[in-house]
């Protein structure tokens, strides 16, 4: 029972940061796609934009309903104090989300089309915002009791630190929603989205620069596990990893290759993921509450993987049968040409 207390909540952190990854990367370059939208200037331009969203869209935004759950079933004082501490911002995201799904049915239906144009990309900006303000409160840390219950104020998730998190959050799906869109465009669409993939992927170094600079020198816990042997050696690699994807993803886009864009943006993504997990295992409330001591009963947790094992191959297969099915360019107009 000992080994079952101890390895059932690392499965379940695993388990929870694939759905988390699996949920950035897909949803992400949906809202990426909603950003570009409000610069768009004209109704042609964003139809194409919506088009290459409208068969997939849906299935993404799953994996943040299986993340939700797993984290109420798996951790659920976790689940408590962060909707608790992070009350705002996921109300914030919950709104954008509903925005843009809104947006996406009526625009089709709408005769004057503006409103739910300009509903879209604010919704797609909005829930990006809320999940870069949650993602930077959780790393600045949640105040808690002993007991891992929120002791914090309603605005403790505002700081520099959270802004300049959300802020490159941003910027990477931008970047990711960019490179999505040289994959599935051609012409002067096409070639308008180099330039913003170019764009957003410097403004994202920038941002990841200062983010990773910043956080040893400021936050003590995170510098203690930062300079941790044998982590520092891992945390001194990651840094040199990005530079070479970043500097491959720049490449690709001097050379105007359409996928590898794509798939080199995923890699950062991938390795983005690894680093946020170094530095938070084992805490699933950091700095003070780990996942042994916030972990559902080992019983709860047995019967959820038996469930989540038969879901997860099924969602994959979903997902991936999707893309080969609607893996062709959307093309309309002069933007093919």
């Amino acid at each position: 029972m000992e080994t079952l207390t101890y390895f059932l909540p690392q499965v379940w952190f695993g388990i929870l940061a694939l759905f988390l990854f699996l949920y950035v990367m897909l949803d992400g370059f949906d809202l990426g796609v909603g950003i570009l939208s409000l610069t768009s200037d004209d109704e042609e331009r964003r139809g194409l934009l919506m088009t290459s969203l409208s068969n997939i869209w849906d299935a993404n935004e799953t994996w943040l309903v299986l993340m939700a759950g797993g984290l109420f079933g798996a951790f659920p004082l976790a689940y408590s104090t962060i909707l608790s501490a992070l009350y705002i911002p996921i109300i914030a995201m919950v709104f954008g989300l509903i925005f843009r799904a809104v947006a996406f049915e009526f625009r089709e239906q709408a005769k004057r089309k503006l409103i739910w144009n300009i509903a879209f990309g604010a919704g797609s900006f909005l829930a990006v915002l809320g999940q870069g303000f949650a993602l930077g409160s959780v790393l600045e840390g949640i105040k808690v009791d002993e007991a891992g219950h929120f002791i914090g104020s309603t605005w403790d998730w505002l700081s520099w630190q959270s802004i300049l998190i959300a802020l490159t959050l941003i910027q990477g799906y931008v970047l990711i929603g960019s490179t999505y869109l040289i994959w599935k465009t051609e012409g002067e669409l096409q070639e308008t989205h180099y330039k913003t993939a170019r764009i957003a992927a410097f403004t994202t170094l920038i941002g990841a620069i200062f983010i990773t600079i910043s956080t040893p020198i400021f936050y003590e816990s995170a510098r203690t596990r930062l300079f941790q042997q044998p982590l520092v050696y891992l945390f001194g690699i990651i840094p040199v990893v990005g530079i070479l994807l970043i500097s491959k993803l720049l490449g690709s886009l001097d050379r105007k290759q359409e996928r590898a864009p794509f798939i080199w943006t995923i890699l950062l993504f991938v390795l983005t993921f690894i680093g946020l997990a170094l530095v938070v295992f084992p805490y699933i409330i950091p700095p003070n509450i780990t996942i042994y001591e916030a972990s559902a009963d080992p019983s709860s947790l047995v019967i959820m993987i038996i469930f989540i094992g038969f879901l997860i191959p099924v969602m994959l297969f979903y997902n991936l049968y999707q893309y080969v099915v609607f893996r062709g360019k959307v093309t309309g107009g002069h933007y093919g040409e």
